[in-house]
């Protein structure tokens, strides 16, 4: 009976720290409590999200339990869910931790989108994707990507112009889909994309509340594995208020990224600087002074090879 005890009290003890890290977080440690709670390794909780058709390294799992990474990725954030149920929790409790994580160092950027959103935007960019039938990998390399971004009067993001190289990795590809997430308080129903070369538009999907918005962009050929194909097309936005900054997230390490931000000339700002991230989780670094050229009003980022990321240009204005 003494031994029954105090397995009943050690039962006892994890339940109540789950809880209490249900309520208050933080993300792994809550994680932590609710593998120990249902006493399972994490070879046996990988091996339960594979059953969900969710692929996760064991790796990933201890990092995140021990806090030195958190889940970015779709593919990551459909994990997180599963997880709430392999570990028999309440549905969202892991993912609104996940989403609070990052609150403090949220408010320290102001002219960024906080990790909550991120991780929101990251969930229905998922959804819409699925709606239009896309996988994750589309079945193209990037080998080269020119952004071209414009501000307007406003200071509000008025547009941006991509300009792709890519390669097919297998055969039969003969569309791309374009990802845009306006800035806070746009109205992505009023935005409009074109395709500009080598390219038609074909349906195209939206989030209100996110303002994230996809397209898929038709090619005119079914590619080969090994085919290279170009294409370009664009964004019109000015749907929403004063831009402070444009981001680009990449995931698998891939081509040359060039970023180049334009100002009206009735708006131009103070000063501007490049930056990167790791993670939406994580700080930002790589901070450099920009400066604006004076005839077209411009700076620009040039990376000759991405790595998984995020890396953007900031400004500040008067």
């Amino acid at each position: 009976m003494p031994h029954a005890t105090q397995h009943a009290d050690v039962a006892a003890v994890t339940s109540a720290e789950l809880d209490t890290a249900l309520r208050g977080g933080p993300f792994h440690v809550a994680l932590r409590a609710a593998i120990a709670a249902r006493g399972l390794p994490l070879q046996r909780v990988q091996h339960h999200l594979t059953r969900h058709g969710v692929k996760v390294g064991v790796t990933s799992l201890s990092y995140w339990q021990q806090g030195a990474r958190r889940p970015q990725r779709p593919e990551s954030l459909r994990a997180v869910r599963a997880l709430e149920e392999i570990l028999q929790l309440p549905e969202e409790s892991l993912i609104r931790l996940l989403a609070e994580a990052d609150e403090h160092q949220a408010a320290g950027r102001p002219a960024g989108r906080s990790y909550r959103a991120l991780v929101e935007a990251s969930g229905v960019l998922e959804r819409l994707l699925a709606e239009l039938d896309s996988p994750p990998d589309g079945g193209l390399h990037t080998l080269g990507h020119h952004e071209r971004v414009r501000i307007g009067g406003r200071r509000e993001l008025l547009g941006r112009e991509s300009h792709h190289i890519v390669r097919a990795h297998k055969d039969g590809v003969d569309r791309f889909v374009a990802v845009h997430h306006g800035d806070p308080g746009c109205a992505p129903e009023h935005m409009r994309v074109h395709a500009l070369e080598n390219c038609r538009t074909g349906r195209v999907r939206f989030h209100h509340e996110t303002g994230v918005l996809v397209a898929e962009l038709l090619f005119d050929t079914r590619l080969r594995a090994g085919d290279t194909f170009l294409f370009r097309y664009g964004v019109e936005d000015g749907t929403a208020g004063v831009s402070r900054e444009y981001v680009r997230g990449f995931g698998p390490s891939g081509g040359q990224y060039a970023l180049q931000v334009r100002f009206d000339e009735n708006a131009l700002p103070a000063r501007c600087h490049r930056f990167t991230q790791h993670s939406a989780a994580a700080p930002r670094s790589g901070r450099q002074e920009l400066a604006l050229t004076g005839t077209h009003r411009s700076v620009h980022i040039v990376e000759p090879r991405v790595r998984t990321g995020i890396v953007g240009i900031g400004w500040d204005w008067e």
